[in-house]
């Protein structure tokens, strides 16, 4: 049975493991190499059990600790090829020199095999070149999902989630805390523009197609330290899908900061 393991979810860092005690993935790998390998051990996941890494986008909360971490692991490097290009040619040497990178195509909608798994990119709309999600079909025949850092939720992001069992969602900001907060104003507008983060209301109103169309289980992600708080984006999904009750039509979840334990069955 796989299981979904948010081990770091925040903009100073994010990752997550989706698998078995046997094999699955790591999507991102956003903190040191050292916090990835303990939270990695917290949850009793065996660095044997890593095939890959799929990377989402080049910020440095999702790529900051890749290079120590393909080092140690050997394992392969996931990306779309305009993230695998700034990985391999950055100045600040985010690759070890003998990486096996794979490229993904963002738009053939084609699944690739790693750790049990059947992984499918589709892009998104933030302020990187090559930003993507991650579908993942699991060897017992679930769908779960990573969908952060996306300004909007297009037609190619509402057809990809759709279906899913569980997803992670981003819910970045509440709009009056960033607007009133101490941001400077291009910062604000960076982030609540169309290639920026998702706003606790619009993650609710995607939420609520989502539990109408099947998914069972929602995780709320890369929430802002400072914009946001678990509270507000959780009240946010249940001041909305007031159709549906919490713990029963489905189970609604804040992937934490870092992990202390714990994963999502679907």
């Amino acid at each position: 049975m796989a299981k979904f393991y948010p081990l770091f979810s925040s903009s100073q860092g994010n990752a997550s493991y989706i698998g078995t005690n046997q094999a699955g993935i790591l999507i991102d790998a956003g903190a040191s190499c050292k916090k990835i390998l303990n939270a990695l051990s917290c949850n009793e996941i065996k660095l044997a059990c890593i095939q890959g890494v799929f990377i989402t986008h080049t910020h440095s909360d999702h790529i900051k600790g890749l290079k120590t971490l393909v080092s140690k692991l050997n394992i392969p490097v996931y990306g779309s090829g305009e993230t695998l290009e700034f990985l391999e040619n950055s100045k600040e040497k985010y690759l070890p020199v003998d990486a096996e990178l794979i490229a993904i195509n963002l738009y053939d909608n084609q699944y690739i095999s790693c750790g049990n798994c059947e992984v499918m990119p589709f892009p998104t709309m933030h302020d990187v070149s090559g930003s993507c999600g991650y579908k993942i079909h699991t060897n017992d025949d679930k769908y779960c999902a990573v969908c952060t850092d996306l300004g909007v939720v297009t037609d190619t992001v509402h057809d990809a989630l759709t279906g899913c069992d569980m997803v992670l969602l981003e819910s970045n900001y509440e709009p009056d805390l960033l607007w009133q907060g101490a941001y400077p104003i291009d910062l604000k507008r960076r982030i609540s523009s169309d290639h920026g983060h998702l706003s606790n209301q619009d993650c609710a109103e995607f939420s609520d197609y989502l539990i109408r169309s099947g998914t069972t289980r929602l995780l709320l992600g890369h929430l802002s330290p400072h914009n946001n708080t678990p509270e507000l984006a959780a009240g946010s999904i249940v001041n909305t899908l007031t159709e549906f009750k919490p713990d029963s039509d489905y189970l609604l979840g804040v992937a934490p900061v870092e992990t202390s334990g714990g994963a999502v069955i679907f």
